[in-house]
């Protein structure tokens, strides 16, 4: 059996650190927004480039405070992409804002800059690009498109811890950035957690009061908070994996790189580099006609697969209604030959091999 993410062989590597870390936890039993927590913050935003790093419950709440933070509220249109997980849209309405889909650059997956321009209206606020499967977004070109236009941007980094965007880390070029740590990200936790960083001490503090029930001294609440605090024990893991996020990108491109090498002339349209940034690949995401063969024949050899993402945000249920009548043809087209391969930082070349050789024999 090939998962598509290990955890278990990741653990086993860093699991005296990372036990000896739980129980140390255990023994000071300072559980909420405890000396790990407050660590793995600075460690974070060392690595990151930016001035605060504030951790929060989850990737979702790190978008939803992020935007209740930068002052994003009913009324305002915020620019996004619908080639994304629903969170990203989710945390949009949230604050009582509209999405606006746009569609993709049809090499990367990424949101169209093009298409950002031509969706402002008095009404837009923000713009929230997604660095999706790990490879930046064309922040050059965004940020270009919010200064003109006077526009907040806000990042989601949620598959893109360590990727840069000419040599800026994600989560540090725009007013804020979001990360989850779900399990299978590039750098996760065993549970849920997530990160907001910003380089503005005022939207750090507001986000800090906002993740702790609107207050900044205890029983004395300034605004409507939520609970979302980072755990301690979450911490300590994230901690113990931070020093080795660099080798484990590394760890994914070779993957990455190997599989391109060798599905080259079988069809498959394999992951683009569009050399602006450094991917990272959250996911190996490829389009292919023969998806449904594809994916039998690998699960009948034992070796996941899986589909991100099969229904464009507009297309969702929850949506549907409000964009019934808009078409983003460049979205629908990946949503509908779209597939993943297992890829994870330790995976083997012999691994990788048996993937493709089982993907050779469905063609």
């Amino acid at each position: 059996m090939i998962p598509m993410v290990d955890l278990k062989v990741q653990y086993l590597k860093l699991k005296d650190e990372i036990d000896r870390g739980i129980l140390e936890a255990l023994e000071k039993t300072q559980f909420i927004l405890g000396p790990n927590v407050s660590a793995f913050e600075e460690e974070a935003a060392a690595y990151l480039g930016v001035k605060h790093a504030i951790g929060v419950a989850s990737g979702t709440d790190a978008l939803h405070l992020a935007l209740a933070a930068a002052g994003i509220k009913e009324g305002d249109e915020v620019i996004t992409s619908p080639f994304t997980f629903i969170a990203t849209a989710e945390a949009i309405r949230y604050v009582g804002a509209t999405p606006v889909f746009v569609d993709i650059d049809p090499r990367t997956y990424n949101i169209d800059p093009a298409a950002i321009e031509a969706a402002i209206t008095p009404r837009t606020r923000a713009v929230l690009p997604v660095h999706l499967f790990g490879q930046p977004a064309d922040m050059g070109a965004i940020e270009a498109i919010c200064a003109k236009h006077g526009l907040l941007l806000v990042e989601d980094c949620a598959q893109s811890f360590g990727a840069a965007a000419a040599g800026r880390m994600t989560g540090s070029i725009g007013a804020l950035g979001a990360f989850s740590f779900f399990p299978s990200k590039n750098l996760g936790c065993y549970g849920d957690g997530g990160l907001v960083t910003t380089s503005c001490p005022e939207t750090a503090e507001m986000v800090k009061v906002f993740r702790n029930h609107g207050s900044k001294v205890r029983y004395h609440h300034s605004v409507i908070g939520y609970n979302s605090r980072l755990d301690e024990i979450q911490a300590v893991i994230l901690r113990a994996k931070l020093k080795h996020i660099d080798e484990y990108n590394q760890g994914r491109r070779r993957v990455a790189h190997l599989y391109s090498e060798l599905l080259a002339g079988t069809g498959i349209v394999t992951p683009y580099e569009d050399g602006k940034g450094v991917h990272v690949y959250h996911q190996y995401t490829l389009l292919t006609e023969r998806r449904d063969d594809i994916m039998k024949a690998l699960t009948g050899a034992g070796i996941a697969s899986a589909i991100y993402y099969p229904i464009p945000l507009h297309k969702q249920d929850v949506f549907a209604a409000q964009f019934a009548g808009l078409t983003l043809p460049v979205t629908e087209d990946a949503a509908a030959r779209c597939m993943s391969l297992p890829i994870f930082p330790e995976m083997t070349e012999e691994q990788v091999r048996e993937v493709v050789g089982v993907i050779k024999s469905a063609l």
